[in-house]
């Protein structure tokens, strides 16, 4: 049903471009024993291409900041697309090694804009009486296009070719790029900034305790739960000693969890105020779920329940964390605020899989969910000890 009050519409627009950027990043990986033997490469490779996008995506997440501030989250957001959508063209149309390796940039620098733009969009255009709900819906249309994309590009490979279910990603961006071009709900008018604001006000401001603190936050959830989200089924299976289908169960029970906690999350985060407290209760009921999988106390009838408990707990954190994100940053720098703090997750995506990978080399699957509890534990004072004056301290540095 098409939206028809303004903000609801950039709500649901915001949502769509979100889930874009996650359905890119998962049209190759489903793909990767097709192109294995179609590039005669191996996993490594392909691997490298995906760490490469994450690295130029979150080196250049600030910078999408920057741009989000001084031309507008418009330009920069349908720029985003166009990119990612080039670089599913550019690798169908010529496949090999060196054209997957400059997709994975082209994908990384489109990859780079979204949280920045996204976000600041709904903190500037959108009222606190939604803003839980539209955080919410932010997080939703990401987990939804992360679900649809090995949905939709497997079965048309299977069909028609890899590079055939490739193009028709691009095509879906193409299509994605031309309606959002056309909707005046993202025709908003960019925050008017005085060019004698220098960049050192910036830094300083982009280095403030408070935003060093949502960093680092990001960096150490992300590491977190990527413990759940990539090797949980691995860990399973060697902690647990179960088949790899009942593994594989547990990952869907907690991303189904995970889910449906966003939207309870969004529901929560629009009828209170204590923000902080949501984020402490959740992830600390995370961490206690965790450990107990890391025991080795959870029966394996209570397993696909505890794990989709476990993904409600920490899905439910999102609304309310961004929503103090939000107040880090001052109106007209959210922008940048948002594209140095997210990166943080590119940083937890890129030391993650290290971890982890070393620890399942070892056949230590309980490793896997203690060494994910203590890094969520961690994460919990990283955004709770920058809320104290933070909004003043921010607002006193940018406006120095």
């Amino acid at each position: 049903m098409k939206p028809r009050e303004p903000e609801l519409a950039l709500i649901f627009w915001i949502a769509l471009a979100h889930g874009l950027s996650h359905f890119f990043q998962l049209v190759l990986p489903p793909l990767f024993p097709l192109l294995t033997a179609a590039l005669d490469t191996g996993y490594a490779v392909l691997g490298g291409a995906l760490a490469l996008f994450y690295t130029v995506s979150g080196v250049a997440q600030t910078a999408a900041g920057f741009l989000v501030d001084r031309l507008g989250a418009r330009r920069l957001l349908l720029a985003g697309i166009a990119l990612m959508a080039l670089a599913m063209f550019l690798f169908a149309a010529l496949p090999g090694v060196p054209t997957l390796y400059l997709a994975a940039v082209l994908g990384g620098l489109g990859n780079s804009v979204f949280h920045p733009a996204d976000l600041a969009l709904l903190s500037n255009h959108v009222s606190a009486r939604r803003l839980g709900h539209a955080f919410a819906m932010h997080g939703l249309g990401g987990s939804v296009g992360w679900v649809l994309a090995p949905l939709c590009v497997v079965p048309v490979a299977e069909v028609f070719g890899w590079r055939i279910a490739v193009a028709t990603a691009g095509a879906l961006g193409s299509i994605v790029l031309c309606v959002l071009a056309m909707r005046p709900e993202l025709k908003v008018p960019v925050s008017p900034r005085s060019h004698s604001q220098a960049l050192e006000q910036d830094v300083r401001l982009l280095l403030s305790l408070p935003v060093l603190r949502g960093f680092l936050f990001f960096a150490l959830y992300a590491i977190g739960m990527m413990g759940f989200q990539t090797f949980a089924a691995s860990a399973s299976a060697q902690l647990y000693q179960v088949s790899l289908l009942v593994a594989s169960g547990a990952l869907s029970a907690f991303l189904i969890g995970n889910t449906l906690g966003i939207v309870a999350g969004g529901a929560l985060a629009a009828r209170t105020q204590r923000h902080g407290g949501i984020v402490a209760l959740a992830m600390g009921t995370g961490v206690a779920l965790a450990l107990m999988l890391a025991a080795g106390a959870v029966p394996l009838a209570l397993l696909l329940p505890v794990t989709a408990a476990l993904g409600f707990a920490i899905g439910s954190v999102g609304p309310s964390r961004d929503i103090l994100i939000r107040a880090l940053a001052p109106h007209h720098a959210r922008g940048k605020v948002y594209g140095f703090v997210y990166s943080g997750l590119d940083v937890g995506g890129f030391v993650g899989p290290i971890v982890y990978g070393l620890v399942l080399d070892r056949a230590l699957g309980a490793w896997v969910f203690g060494i994910a509890a203590a890094f969520l534990a961690l994460a919990i004072p990283m955004l709770l000890g920058a809320q104290p004056a933070s909004r003043q301290q921010t607002e006193s540095l940018s406006d120095a």
